[in-house]
């Protein structure tokens, strides 16, 4: 048999970056929602580690293993003493390389398809532990809602949330590298005295009240990694402003970038801004989602 999993994109409404630490990573304070916008990742039984993919980008997607998701397999194998013989296959939805942890959700979807297609029967905080050796976004991936992450992202916890927030999501034409785009932020603060990263008390109010006022009040300047993004992908500026002229309530890069996030007020402004953003001629697409959504969650098969 096979096991399917869905797992959801995410949007970062606070992303507060602190200084780099000796090991190169920077401590965060991460506040994730997870957004409608899903990939699947279906394992099977099969002589060896294989992946294979398909959807949008799926040609940018590692075969190898270094994908991640082929890493997820091989770390609960390895804790559980076993081949990791399956073959991964994801369908993509979510933007690749567009700052909505598209490689992350895969790792944590493939995690919880082998877990459940091998019976490995592991639990919550081992399968935690295993995503956040994997990657920082990972852990919230498998969790999904809305959360703060600090440390590197991948202490979580979950948040209250009191609505249903519209969201679209306006697809670049090209990707950024995570790595870069953080490289980029300590060249910007160089000379910088970076303060240590905070979670809002006023954005954590705004999403505990479903306040979709508050929450775009936040939002400008929310993410500490949007002027290293704009200033690899100056061109983003250009759709943040196109997302505003169509009605949006507010804009911002989402994660590390490409891709832009606009916050609607309701479902048919969603609809409305993204139109206007297709029209603008500055994106390759758009996308509507709500937020939060589920994390992963296997949508298909049982144990083999």
């Amino acid at each position: 048999m096979s096991v399917t999993v869905r797992v959801p994109a995410k949007v970062n409404v606070q992303l507060a970056v602190g200084g780099a630490r000796p090991d190169g990573f920077h401590d965060l304070a991460n506040v994730f929602l997870a957004v409608g916008l899903y990939d699947e990742v279906t394992a099977t039984p099969a002589d060896e580690l294989t992946v294979t993919c398909e959807g949008p980008g799926a040609d940018q997607v590692p075969l190898d293993r270094s994908n991640l998701a082929a890493r997820a397999a091989l770390a609960l194998a390895r804790r559980h003493g076993i081949e990791p013989a399956v073959r991964l296959h994801i369908v993509k939805d979510i933007p690749v390389a567009g700052g909505m942890a598209g490689g992350s959700a895969d790792a944590a979807g493939a995690l919880l398809a082998c877990d459940t297609l091998w019976g490995t029967n592991a639990t919550r905080g081992e399968l935690l532990d295993i995503c956040a050796e994997l990657g920082s976004d990972v852990p919230f991936s498998l969790v999904g809602g809305a959360a703060l992450g600090t440390g590197r992202g991948e202490r979580l916890r979950p948040l209250d949330v009191g609505g249903t927030f519209h969201w679209v999501f306006a697809v670049a034409d090209g990707g950024l590298s995570t790595p870069a785009v953080y490289r980029e932020f300590d060249r910007l603060h160089e000379h910088d005295v970076v303060p240590e990263p905070v979670a809002s008390e006023v954005l954590l109010y705004a999403l505990a009240k479903g306040d979709v006022d508050a929450l775009a009040a936040f939002l400008p300047g929310s993410n500490g990694l949007q002027p290293a993004a704009l200033s690899l992908f100056p061109e983003l500026t250009d759709t943040l402003a196109a997302g505003h002229a169509a009605g949006a309530l507010a804009a911002l890069v989402s994660g590390s970038g490409p891709t832009t996030a606009f916050l609607a007020r309701d479902a048919d402004s969603a609809h409305a801004v993204a139109e206007g953003l297709l029209a603008s001629g500055t994106c390759k697409s758009a996308r509507v989602a709500a937020s939060p959504a589920p994390g992963a969650t296997v949508i298909r098969g049982a144990r083999a």
